[in-house]
């Protein structure tokens, strides 16, 4: 895995409207919620919901745990976060400031 992997999946991750509405509307709230609630709050068929789950999750957006037969979704913070710093430094080593 090269360094900028996690950034790239981070990057393929949010190239869908769809899983931004997800991130951005959905779990603004950081609550947890099952593939069923997504799919039922964002209008999806279940599987296409649990796609896009399964794709954020890959890239470190989401975390999961699973009650029974139940899996309950929410936003992996620190993970998030960790992988925006890095986006932050990228930008700022390879695009220095107009002097």
């Amino acid at each position: 895995m090269t360094s900028w992997e996690p950034l790239t999946d981070l990057l393929k991750a949010l190239n869908s409207e769809t899983r931004q509405r997800i991130l951005l509307e959905l779990f603004r709230d950081g609550k947890e919620r099952t593939v069923n609630q997504v799919a039922e709050d964002m209008k999806l068929g279940q599987s296409t919901a649990s796609e896009h789950l399964s794709q954020m999750k890959r890239a470190g957006i989401l975390t999961s745990r699973r009650v029974g037969k139940e899996v309950y979704y929410r936003p992996d913070r620190e993970k998030l976060l960790w992988q925006l710093r890095g986006l932050v430094q990228l930008v700022e080593e390879c695009c220095p400031p107009f002097s």
